[in-house]
């Protein structure tokens, strides 16, 4: 990491943590004693969530134990300096865990490729957390992904749903937490270029092609009507008013 900052980096990179903090802190993400499982892709966003809890311990708020799972899927061309991610997570005293995986990509029939590695994923770091003893698993979804989501599940799906900031499940043996809920994507970007991040080394050829890619357009075209159409659509889900649905 660069050592070196401006005052606006500086305020910035505390407005990321506060903002992380804010999260844990209004959806009880994180309780005394917690074992918190950090899903690490090696992306910008799943750094900046780990670099910010790992702050967050030391605010001494509540006593919990972190460590990272990078997984590597070995029939998907993606790669990610692994090196990086090594030292890095060194750096900040956190143990690093990283599984194989093959998400048989050639068999996946009339399913989308990024359906088939994000189930092979989510079912790795299920039950890698489950047999491990973590309460919690921290996903790097932000309020983008967030608004994305509802976007979608609206377009396609009919119902209004999205992706919440703390989720119970198993019968409560395990919470998925999302530290970067309250975050935009501009946020944790311009983080990661202040700490200058490096880039994926092979990106994942498949990124571009799914349904959240026209979402993001359709949320820009919102914003170009009006400024805040992201966090009024974020905002709306916490202000439902439900005598003025059919």
């Amino acid at each position: 990491m660069n050592k070196t900052l401006t005052k606006y980096q500086k305020r910035h990179i505390e407005h990321v943590k506060n903002k992380v903090a804010k999260a844990i802190t209004d959806y009880k993400m994180i309780e005394e004693g917690d074992k918190v499982l950090v899903a690490v892709s090696g992306g910008k966003d799943s750094l900046v969530m780990l670099e910010t809890l790992s702050a967050f311990k030391h605010y001494d708020i509540v006593d919990y134990e972190l460590e990272a799972l990078h997984i590597n899927v070995t029939d998907v061309p993606y790669q990610v300096d692994t090196e990086f991610l090594d030292d890095y997570c060194r750096n900040l005293g956190i143990k690093l865990n990283i599984e194989q995986v093959e998400a048989g990509i050639e068999n996946r029939g009339k399913k989308g490729h990024c359906f088939v590695c994000s189930w092979h994923r989510r079912k790795t770091l299920f039950t890698f957390a489950k047999e491990n003893g973590f309460q919690k698993l921290a996903l790097g979804h932000h309020l983008d992904d967030a608004v994305e989501t509802l976007m979608i599940n609206m377009a396609y799906h009919g119902n209004i749903s999205s992706i919440p900031g703390k989720l119970s499940m198993f019968d409560g043996v395990l919470n998925v937490i999302r530290p970067l809920i309250l975050l935009t994507n501009k946020d944790t970007r311009e983080f990661a270029n202040i700490r200058k991040y490096p880039s994926i080394k092979e990106p994942c050829p498949f990124e571009d092609i799914t349904k959240r890619t026209t979402a993001r357009k359709l949320i820009k075209q919102l914003e170009a009507i009006h400024p805040k159409a992201k966090f009024n659509l974020f905002n709306s889900m916490g202000n439902i008013d439900e005598e003025y649905l059919p």
